[in-house]
């Protein structure tokens, strides 16, 4: 990892490095992708099985796509019970949190006749992408489901790639199943989206997709966002660890490790305002590479998105942080909680020496769907609130729009919207 005394000049320098690695960046696959996504809207599920088979190397057909109650049973018997258990206890910390962001509607009632509130509505259908492959992610699969479940979704719909045998890792079979899924369909990449985005014969059209992918499903999760809603454009992984003379140098290499891990784009950045804590890190940093089973890719990370920054004091550390709004945020310092109040953009917190990010991947309950790429700015984490929406309910007597009617009409007439004025007028025609 690469050591450097923090300024504004190296702020500004790797937040330009930084962005490089987000999908909008990719234009060059973006014809790609638009292609299949028309070619799966023009000709449904036959674009669909013969996309599958280019890309993954297995052809399906109407019957294969969706996976069966049996393949389902057959993954609960190959799934060890203690994974099982594992996967149920998470659950449980993961709908505990979301349960507490539930909305409710709401109205309020005036005696002059007026009655106004918020209509909250679930989403009717919603698709969840899942990552295939190599990868195999059942914590995504509970992150994606649950919160869409407890806000009361009609129906979920994920799709993930199958191997080329035409199976689906039965660990994600059994993660959604537990969590509420309604149906599952062996496909991935931008057909999937496109799927789900317009419907075929076979799988239905949804009103929004979440769930991170490749390069080619987030630029496909862009191109039809406006025919569906979508949660966010994912990047790839990042971490930040703020952390002062009281860290444990081992503990903090180590996390920044758990990140780096994911793939060559993934990002690891420790600030701290103290030089021999920096050269610690990076030592413990090196021993680790010698035993870690993915060490070739957490070297490429390291290499590219890797750093130590050294500030000169706690505010030019703060100041950083903000400026990154990093997706994963660890604070290890002595009064991280004092801290934590000045920080402005993270996607997720993590405070003191026991609370690894891997922590919230997996089991603290709160959702590992996260902004990335900088976008903790004006983002959030995925929610309950990401599969609501909120109708507006206004009820007026007519004693209540007399005594305003006029103020409305003034208003329509100074924007030259008489058919607005008229609207209200007519009703108090002499």
């Amino acid at each position: 990892m690469r050591i450097l005394h923090l300024n504004e000049d190296n702020i500004n320098g790797l937040l330009s490095e930084l962005l490089k690695r987000s999908p909008h960046q990719y234009t060059e696959y973006e014809s790609t992708v638009r292609g299949i996504i028309d070619d799966v809207r023009q000709r449904g599920d036959e674009a669909v099985f013969e996309l599958t088979e280019k890309f993954d190397g297995i052809r399906l057909d109407a019957k294969s796509l969706s996976v069966t109650d049996e393949e389902i049973e057959a993954a609960y018997n190959e799934v060890s019970p203690k994974l099982l258990s594992v996967i149920k206890k998470a659950l449980v910390n993961i709908r505990s949190f979301h349960e507490k962001q539930v909305q409710q509607s709401w109205f309020t009632a005036r005696e002059d006749g007026v009655l106004l509130g918020q209509k909250v509505t679930a989403l009717e259908n919603v698709g969840v992408y899942v990552l295939g492959g190599k990868a195999v992610y059942p914590s995504s699969v509970l992150m994606n489901i649950v919160p869409a479940k407890i806000a009361g979704v009609d129906h979920i719909y994920m799709t993930t790639p199958c191997g080329k045998d035409g199976r689906v890792p039965a660990s994600t079979l059994v993660a959604a199943k537990e969590a509420g899924v309604d149906k599952i369909f062996k496909v991935g990449g931008a057909q999937a989206i496109a799927a789900l985005a317009f419907g075929t014969k076979t799988i239905p059209k949804v009103d929004k997709i979440v769930g991170p992918g490749n390069i080619y499903v987030a630029l496909a999760k862009k191109a039809v966002f406006g025919h569906v809603s979508i949660d966010s454009i994912a990047g790839p992984s990042e971490i930040l660890v703020l952390a002062d003379e009281t860290a444990n140098p081992r503990y903090v290499a180590a996390d920044l490790l758990s990140q780096a891990e994911h793939d060559e784009l993934a990002s690891a950045i420790l600030i701290t305002t103290n030089e021999k804590l920096a050269q610690a890190v990076q030592q413990e940093i090196n021993g680790f590479l010698q035993v870690l089973s993915r060490h070739e890719i957490i070297e490429k990370s390291l290499e590219h998105y890797g750093y130590i920054l050294i500030a000169k004091d706690k505010p030019q550390a703060i100041h950083a942080i903000n400026a990154i709004a990093s997706e994963h945020l660890e604070i290890v310092t002595a009064n991280p909680y004092e801290d934590m109040t000045k920080i402005r953009n993270a996607g997720a917190i993590f405070l003191g020496a026991y609370s690894s990010e891997p922590l919230g991947d997996y089991f603290a309950g709160p959702n590992h769907v996260l902004p990335t790429n900088g976008t903790a700015r004006f983002f959030s984490a995925l929610s309950v609130d990401d599969f609501i929406k909120k109708s507006s309910i206004i009820s007026y007597s007519r004693e209540a729009l007399a005594a305003i009617h006029n103020d409305i009409e003034d208003f329509a007439k100074c924007e030259e919207l008489t058919a607005h004025a008229n609207s209200i007028h007519v009703r108090f025609e002499e």
